[in-house]
């Protein structure tokens, strides 16, 4: 992935998966017509950003995790539309991180992955 990730303006570990959608929001008028056309009343172009990291430290994970628990957050991203970094303001979706392993003593937590959506506000 050219450029770097940054959360609230932090840089974070590169993620091993990063994707971007695009999304087009109608309106609830929008729709086809008596004679079958299309009719859309675009009103907002939005963006979704798929993002898996590998395997991290409790540290790691807990620096993704506390950035994005707020209502919202501003992603500084590589965007294929503009073709350069993009900050957006974003909030996230369910967040995952299967466990890795943990020794009996509970203090050495590592997580195999983390997974999580971000949408565009």
């Amino acid at each position: 992935m050219s450029g770097s990730l940054l959360i609230n303006g932090v840089s974070v570990k590169t993620p091993r998966k990063f994707q971007v959608s695009y999304q087009t929001i109608d309106a609830d008028s929008s729709g086809r017509n008596a004679n079958g056309d299309m009719v859309r009343d675009i009103i907002a172009q939005k963006v979704k950003i798929e993002l898996e990291w590998g395997p991290l430290d409790d540290t790691t994970a807990s620096t993704i995790l506390l950035a994005v628990k707020t209502k919202f957050f501003t992603v500084t991203y590589p965007d294929a539309e503009t073709g350069g970094q993009v900050t957006k303001t974003f909030y996230s979706g369910d967040r995952s991180l299967p466990s890795y392993s943990w020794n009996d003593n509970f203090s050495k937590i590592k997580w195999e992955s983390f997974t999580a959506n971000f949408i565009e506000k």
